[in-house]
């Protein structure tokens, strides 16, 4: 199998007069998987049906390879789809669901159906079930077979709308390295909608992240996670902390930012966060990952530290979760994440100063628009 690009130009869809998406326009390369991620009413399960053919564009093109398929029916677009709930035919063993579509399209011949699902079966691991029904088989099994139905008659793009959904996390883990090892090894195009993040971030080439039908960011995992547009962007990827403050004085891409009448930051805003100049006084967001925050007892932290007081020091499995309430800004409290191997946990009221990584923090706007 080898995928075919897919692009969105100009993508817009409308009911009535409520916008759905906007003016959305992203080209994906032939064999490299994306997801959509946003939280619910962002549109990505509206561009996933575009994309498929259940809903037509209000405007913009939908173009696979270099067929311009945005008005042909669905099922002349040649498009896999796997959906969260399997869609199964619980009344057809798993050979005649994955044969299912073969036999709809006509061009093979029987022999050759029945080779191509003994492929499908070996792929997906489940040779041995063939002859099952789908109620016999496990959650992570019945989704193993839906995705090898929809691989199947080798599709140019295949769809996949909250496939892992219905699965508890340790399986939903597991099918998500499953998912992706079939990916790279058949070279399949995937558009794959969720709004789990660490799902989007583990099995994506690139993401794009959307909020009220707009397309926020798009761009591979590590840069939306480290270089995040915008304050959307970084508060909905992974854990973020913000502080509010305002500019005293930017120059040379060197920002003092006041905290409080006694605190205050020199910044190196070079390559990160917004780029722009802010003016004295401006009101600004500062956003720091809780990675990027280092803890020590008050005191030895020298000028640069913020005093901060712990709240809560909680366990989870390889990290620590600090919780530092700032002291210039009792509103403000700080997560911070801390390798747990070596690291003696910190008592509630403990007074500690706080240091940031400056080449980790952004600025953003205040009333930065999501």
């Amino acid at each position: 199998m080898i995928g075919q690009s897919l692009s969105l130009v100009g993508l817009q869809k409308q009911y009535g007069s409520v916008p759905a998406v906007h003016e959305l326009s992203v080209d994906i390369a032939a064999g490299e998987f994306v997801s959509l991620l946003g939280p619910s009413g962002s549109g990505k399960t509206t561009v996933l049906t575009m994309v498929a053919g259940f809903e037509g564009p209000s405007a913009g093109r939908i173009i696979i390879g270099n067929a311009d398929v945005t008005h042909l029916a669905p099922n002349h677009r040649n498009i896999g789809m796997v959906f969260q709930k399997y869609a199964l035919f619980p009344h057809l063993t798993i050979r005649q669901n994955i044969a299912f579509p073969l036999r709809m399209r006509g061009k093979l011949q029987k022999a050759a159906i029945s080779r191509r699902v003994d492929e499908m079966l070996e792929l997906i691991q489940l040779a041995q079930y063939g002859e099952r029904s789908p109620n016999q088989l496990s959650g992570g099994q019945q989704q193993r077979v839906a995705l090898a139905r929809a691989l199947a008659f080798e599709p140019p793009v295949l769809l996949m709308d909250e496939p892992l959904g219905a699965l508890d996390k340790k399986l939903r883990e597991a099918m998500q390295i499953e998912i992706k090892r079939l990916q790279e090894r058949l070279g399949a195009t995937v558009v794959y909608v969720t709004h789990d993040q660490d799902e989007a971030l583990t099995m994506s080439d690139r993401v794009a992240i959307m909020s009220n039908g707009r397309l926020r960011q798009f761009g591979p995992p590590a840069e939306l996670y480290w270089k995040p547009s915008s304050e959307f962007v970084a508060d909905f990827i992974g854990r973020m902390n913000f502080v509010d403050g305002d500019c005293l004085h930017n120059a040379a891409n060197n920002t003092v930012v006041r905290l409080s009448d006694e605190t205050v930051l020199n910044l190196n805003l070079d390559a990160r966060g917004s780029h722009r100049a802010y003016a004295p006084g401006e009101a600004l967001r500062l956003a720091i990952r809780p990675e990027s925050i280092r803890l020590l007892r008050r005191g030895q932290g020298g000028a640069d530290a913020l005093p901060g007081i712990v709240e809560a020091s909680l366990f989870v499995g390889s990290i620590y979760i600090v919780l530092v309430r700032l002291v210039a800004r009792p509103e403000v409290v700080f997560q911070v994440q801390i390798a747990a191997d070596g690291f003696v946990p910190l008592g509630k009221n403990d007074n500690v100063d706080i240091l940031f990584n400056y080449e980790a923090v952004h600025v953003f706007p205040s009333r930065d628009a999501a």
